[in-house]
């Protein structure tokens, strides 16, 4: 019995300890659900765009191939959803709105988060996975950076038309936008900026891919609430157009069945993440 009770208060201790409130961060678009998009992509194929954006997304020189974690999770899904001829367009993750609203793409298939500017024009899946901000500076940290706050006033790089390209706009600070992830990292190593705001994953492969980089990640920076559930560093989703419905229906089951059997767990684990990019974390990074 005592065995019982230790049992039972350490589960009402765990629930009180890890559950959230619900935040929504959008509320469901059902409004133009009839229409034959997941239909014509099973039929017909589909057209994912993707930017060059390791280690999310990109194609390898030598095979022509797509690869990254965004681009196995969407080939499972595709997988799941029998749609079998699949292709994969690269352009700058600042055009991937405007390719999909132009039909030049049907799904944005780089992890996308939802904003107030993006929810007005495009429409998303339910969760992929998760991921952080990061304020990245110069070693050592010249200008004492040590929150999101003290950002404001100051020239931040991001990229553009990133969740962080709107959130420091927002916050008043004076964005430098870059189109590649190279030309960002190389901007804060030359101290043209006073730091990046950039997510956590992509900016600690950078550092372990280049540890020569004099840059480096703020720790312990509380990551503000609106941020996360308001201008863009919720669940990472992917991009469809709104009325394409039926499609979206069909890749948010397909995303929650994939997870559900534990293959999202093994593709982020394949790129030497873990569960904690898989579910919602505590706000700091």
């Amino acid at each position: 019995m005592r065995a019982l009770a230790l049992t039972v208060a350490f589960l009402l201790v765990s629930t009180i300890a890890y559950a959230q409130p619900y935040q929504f961060e959008a509320s469901p678009s059902f409004d133009h659900c009839g229409d034959s998009s997941l239909l014509n992509a099973q039929k017909n194929g589909i057209t994912l765009g993707i930017s060059p954006s390791p280690p999310y997304s990109y194609v390898d020189p030598k095979t022509g191939q797509a690869g990254g974690i965004d681009v196995e999770i969407n080939n499972a899904v595709l997988g799941w959803l029998g749609i079998q001829k699949v292709h994969y367009s690269v352009a700058p993750f600042g055009q991937l709105i405007p390719a999909l609203l132009a039909h030049r793409i049907d799904v944005i298939a780089a992890n996308i988060h939802i904003t107030p500017d993006r929810i007005k024009v495009i429409s998303f899946t339910g969760p992929a996975w998760w991921y952080g901000p990061a304020i990245v500076v110069q070693k050592d940290n010249p200008e004492r950076l040590t929150s999101f706050a003290m950002l404001k006033g100051r020239k931040v790089g991001a990229i553009a038309g990133s969740a962080a390209d709107e959130y420091l706009r927002h916050i008043g600070a004076t964005v430098v936008p870059f189109s590649t992830d190279a030309e960002e990292f190389a901007a804060i190593s030359t101290g043209r900026v006073s730091a990046l705001v950039e997510d956590d994953v992509k900016t600690i492969g950078f550092i372990k891919a280049n540890p020569s980089a004099p840059i480096e990640i703020v720790p312990n920076v509380a990551i503000p609430t609106d941020l996360i559930y308001k201008y863009g560093y919720g669940y990472a989703r992917y991009g469809l157009r709104k009325q394409d419905c039926t499609l979206r229906a069909g890749y948010t089951q397909g995303l929650a069945e994939v997870r559900g059997v534990g293959e999202v767990s093994a593709i982020l684990k394949k790129y030497g993440l873990s569960n904690r990019n898989f579910v919602f974390f505590p706000l700091n990074n």
